[in-house]
C-alpha cells in the first residue's frame, strides 16, 4: 500500500496540514517526517545536492562559518532523508514548494533513493491549490506542447465562473493600495511588479536576473513603444522590499514608466492593452480577461499561442513596439485554462478537497 511521508509545515499553516491530511487520507496513510533530524553518515552525491540547495537558498549565510554550518546541516538532512527512502519505499514524498534548502534537500534525497515524489504549492487559480509530482512552477509537469490540449473542450462557463472570483491581493504596505478608482483609458502595457525575494524571482527570472535587473530592462525597452504607450508598474502589494525609488529614477531620466500603486490590480489589467511579466500569476490570470501576455522569465505558462516569451533584450524592446498587434490564439488558451482547471489543479471547497483527483495525482495521472 502507498503511503504519504511529509515534511510538516508550520502549524500556523492550516490550509496547508489541511491538504497534507486530506493527501495522506486518500493515500491510506502515513507519517510526518522530522523537520531537524540529520545523518553524518553520506552518499557519494551528498555534497553535490547540499550545495545545489545552498545556491538555491532564499537567505544565504554571509559568513564563512555560516556557509559551513548551513552546508553541513543540508549534508545531514539529505543523507538522513535519502536513508529513510530507502527503507520505506513504499512511501511518497510530500512537502509545500520544495524549491529551496532544507525542503529541496529532502525532497532530492527521496528521488535518489527511487521515491515517488509530490509538490504542493498555491494556484493562480482561486480555490485551487498545486499537487504536482515533478514540480511546481516552471519546474512542474505543465505539458509545454499546444498539441497536448487540442482534445480538451473548452468550458466557457467554468471559466466565467473562475474569473468571477479573483480578488487583488489585500495590501501590507501602506504607500500600495487596492483603490476602487477607475484605470486610465489609455494605451498602456500593465506590469505588475514581483515579491523581489520571492523564489519566482530568484530561481526563474531568466535574462534580467532579478526585480531590479527587470525594472532597467524595462526602463530601456520602453522607448520602442508606440506613440502614446506607456509601461503601468504596480509593486507587489506584499513586497517588504521596496523598488519604488527605482522606478522614480527610472522615469525621470525619461523611461515611459507610470508608476501606479493605487489602482485595483485587476482594473489595471481589465483597461491595459497586455501584461508584461517576468512570471507573475498575474500573467495566467491576465487570461481571463483576454489580455496579450508577454513574459521575460522562465513560466510554465509561455506556451506558444497562449502567451509571448521575450527572452533577450532586444526581444522584449520588439515586443513593445509591436504591442498593437499583440495576441494570442483564444480557443487554444480557453482549451488550455479549462485543462487547468479540470485536469491540473486540485479543487478545494467548504466541505474539503477533490479526493478524486488527489487519487488520480497518487498514481502519476495529470
Amino acid at each position: 500500500m502507498t503511503r504519504i511521508a511529509w515534511l510538516p509545515e508550520p502549524t500556523k499553516h492550516r490550509q496547508k496540514a489541511r491538504f497534507f491530511a486530506a493527501i495522506t487520507q486518500a493515500a491510506g496513510g502515513g507519517q510526518a517526517l522530522s523537520a531537524v533530524a540529520v545523518s553524518g553518515k553520506g552518499f557519494p552525491e551528498t555534497t553535490a545536492r547540499a550545495v545545489d540547495c545552498l545556491n538555491r537558498a532564499k537567505r544565504k549565510p554571509r559568513s564563512p562559518w555560516g556557509k559551513a554550518a548551513k552546508l553541513a546541516f543540508l549534508k545531514g538532512r539529505y543523507n538522513f532523508a535519502r536513508r529513510w527512502f530507502a527503507a520505506h519505499p513504499d512511501h511518497i514524498a510530500l512537502c509545500w514548494q520544495g524549491l529551496t534548502g532544507t525542503r529541496r534537500a529532502v525532497m532530492l534525497a527521496a528521488q535518489d533513493a527511487g521515491a515517488a515524489r509530490l509538490f504542493a504549492e498555491l494556484s493562480p487559480l482561486p480555490g485551487y491549490l498545486t499537487l504536482d509530482p515533478k514540480g511546481v512552477n516552471a519546474e512542474g509537469s505543465v505539458p509545454q506542447h499546444p498539441a497536448h490540449y487540442a482534445d480538451i473542450p473548452p468550458d466557457a462557463e467554468l471559466l466565467d465562473k473562475i474569473k468571477s472570483q479573483f480578488e487583488s491581493r489585500t495590501a501590507r504596505r501602506s504607500d500600495v493600495a487596492q483603490s476602487n478608482d477607475a484605470a486610465p483609458d489609455e494605451p498602456y502595457i500593465f506590469v505588475p511588479l514581483q515579491v523581489p525575494d520571492d523564489s519566482q524571482m530568484i530561481l526563474f527570472a531568466g535574462w534580467v536576473g532579478s526585480a531590479t535587473g527587470f525594472i532597467a530592462a524595462l526602463a530601456k525597452a520602453s522607448a520602442a513603444l508606440p506613440d502614446g504607450w506607456h509601461l503601468r508598474l504596480k509593486e507587489h502589494p506584499s513586497a517588504k522590499v521596496k523598488l519604488t525609488d527605482q522606478i522614480n529614477a527610472a522615469i525621470a531620466s525619461g523611461a515611459r514608466i507610470v508608476l501606479d500603486n493605487q489602482t485595483d490590480s485587476f482594473a489595471q489589467v481589465a483597461a491595459s492593452r497586455a501584461v508584461l511579466t517576468v512570471n507573475s500569476s498575474m500573467g495566467l490570470q491576465a487570461m481571463f480577461w483576454d489580455k496579450p501576455v508577454i513574459t521575460t522569465g522562465d513560466s510554465f505558462y509561455a506556451i506558444p499561442g497562449i502567451a509571448d516569451h521575450a527572452g533577450s533584450a532586444d526581444a522584449l524592446a520588439q515586443a513593445l513596439q509591436n504591442a498593437p498587434n499583440a495576441g494570442f490564439d483564444a480557443d487554444l488558451r480557453a482549451r488550455f485554462l479549462t485543462w487547468l482547471a479540470t485536469r491540473y489543479y486540485i479543487p478545494q471547497t467548504d466541505a474539503g478537497f477533490d479526493t478524486a483527483r488527489i487519487a488520480a495525482r497518487l498514481k502519476g495521472d495529470l
